[in-house]
């Protein structure tokens, strides 16, 4: 079994609960980046302070690297915010967690991870799965429009940018927490600052700070679960394993949202659940 490997499926299960609430948040009509940075205000110090508790904030220059990913992280959840206002949860969370094949494919060709017949197959199960969880655009419910799917995948660039990043950090010896903490300084500092100046007259939606409260602990959790993860095993398997949160969040969106889950896209929640088995094993 791969090593960390219970990390990343701990680190799944928080990030479906997040996407959720994003979801949430969006149907409630609040705004993306006021959600993203209260969210952040939230996020940034229960994480320094949790990292200070411990004795695992310990800042090198390694940890600028999760300054780095807080950039390409605030970009990516930012989008994927503004994506849900418009288009369906089933549908984003899973063009959004296919952000783990640029995470995948950049740690295979740049940290030199290996690429078995196993992974290649649990790589295509899961872009299977995903495609196969994609409805035709343009419809009204469990569809995305142009903007929201413009929106989606910028959202996914950036995010599997990012989780390159933190696992070029750990391997240079920063901290999980430390990681953590460095891209909530860079992540809270940058929203903070665009939300002041998109927002002149500053007024809360009703419900942002519960849902972005809700929101930061389950991201908090899911990030040092994963870098627990990743400081163990290779990014190319346990990166995906935590980006599979997209068929529990599939699951339960349709549930709680009506949105629609025919054949098609329950044969693709079958697929990616195969795919999650392949790079268990790995």
């Amino acid at each position: 079994m791969t090593p960390g490997l219970g990390f990343a499926l701990g680190a799944m299960l928080c990030f479906g609960v997040g996407d959720l609430i994003y979801k949430r948040a969006a149907a409630a009509g609040i705004e993306a980046s006021q959600f993203v940075m209260l969210q952040a205000w939230v996020f940034c110090p229960g994480i320094t302070l949790y990292a200070w508790l411990t004795g695992t904030l310990d800042p090198h220059l390694s940890a600028l690297w999760g300054s780095l990913a807080g950039l390409f992280a605030l970009i990516a959840f930012t989008n994927f915010a503004r994506s849900l206002q418009e288009g369906a949860v089933s549908t984003n969370a899973p063009i959004f967690r296919l952000n783990f094949t640029i995470t995948a494919a950049l740690a295979i060709v740049l940290l030199g991870e290996t690429l078995t017949m196993t992974k290649l197959a649990a790589l295509v199960c899961a872009l299977g799965g995903v495609w196969l969880l994609l409805a035709e655009p343009g419809a009204r419910r469990g569809r995305p429009n142009l903007s929201s799917l413009t929106h989606v995948l910028i959202a996914t660039v950036a995010m599997g940018l990012a989780n390159l990043f933190y696992k070029v950090g750990l391997q240079q010896g920063a901290l999980p927490e430390t990681m953590v903490a460095a891209q909530a300084w860079a992540f809270c500092s940058t929203a903070t600052l665009f939300g002041c100046l998109r927002e002149r007259h500053f007024r809360l939606t009703p419900g942002a700070w519960r849902y972005s409260t809700l929101a930061a602990v389950a991201l908090a959790v899911a990030f040092v679960l994963l870098m627990h993860g990743l400081a163990r095993g290779p990014a190319s398997v346990l990166v995906p394993v935590a980006q599979m949160s997209f068929v529990f969040t599939a699951l339960l969106g349709a549930a709680m949202f009506r949105e629609t889950l025919d054949l098609r896209k329950r044969a693709g929640l079958l697929v990616a659940g195969a795919a999650l088995a392949l790079f268990a094993v790995s």
